[in-house]
């Protein structure tokens, strides 16, 4: 009966971006990651900019749903979660959209540095990630190494979007409105901060 009351209230609980980061640099870590992860849904579909395709369709995962950015601490441990962002808008797109990201992750970088996929190439001067093949070229081996001790240490974030949506099957498939996935998401990211006794 009170379903939109209980997540109203645990959404309004979730950490804050800049006090996330600030906890994190607090815990001595030397980098936060940030990846992106697609919280299905089939509760309805809206017509998108792009004539003939869905607002909410992702072409990436051949599925509607909404795009949510997840930071996590180095070993995976999610510390912070955005809103909802349309399914269609890949994760460049999604992290310009939030007025807050970029901004925060810039006045920390100095301390702090975030680590993203090639998701986030387009905001590379912010997010760090890894070399692009250079069409019709070939990586140095200086590049190789890098990439390699990179993705390396990227990938452990992939394990905060897992530990989200294999905790609260909930967030395997939205029923409710697309846009309040966002709160959904960060309901449950409280109460795993709670089951765990652990914030960053």
């Amino acid at each position: 009966d009170y379903l939109h009351e209980g997540v109203d209230v645990l959404a309004a609980r979730s950490p804050g971006l800049h006090g996330a980061l600030l906890a994190a640099k607090a815990a001595g870590y030397s980098h936060v990651a940030i990846d992106g992860t697609l919280i299905e849904t089939d509760r309805c579909r809206t017509p998108g900019p792009t004539p003939g395709v869905d607002l909410w369709w992702s072409g990436k995962h051949a599925q509607h749903g909404g795009n949510i950015q997840v930071i996590t601490a180095p070993d995976g441990w999610p510390i912070w979660t955005s809103d909802v962002r349309p399914g269609r808008e890949h994760d460049t797109t999604a992290v310009r959209a939030h007025a807050e990201i970029l901004p925060a992750l810039t006045t920390t970088a100095a301390d702090l540095r975030t680590l993203g996929d090639l998701g986030y190439e387009g905001e590379a001067g912010t997010i760090t990630v890894a070399f692009k093949k250079p069409k019709d070229g070939r990586f140095t081996l200086h590049q190789q190494q890098l990439n390699h001790a990179h993705n390396a240490v990227r990938a452990i974030a992939e394990r905060g979007n897992a530990l989200l949506k294999g905790t609260f099957k909930a967030l395997r498939n939205v029923s409710l409105c697309p846009w309040q996935i966002g709160r959904i998401v960060a309901a449950a990211l409280v109460l795993l901060h709670f089951d765990h006794a652990r914030t960053t």
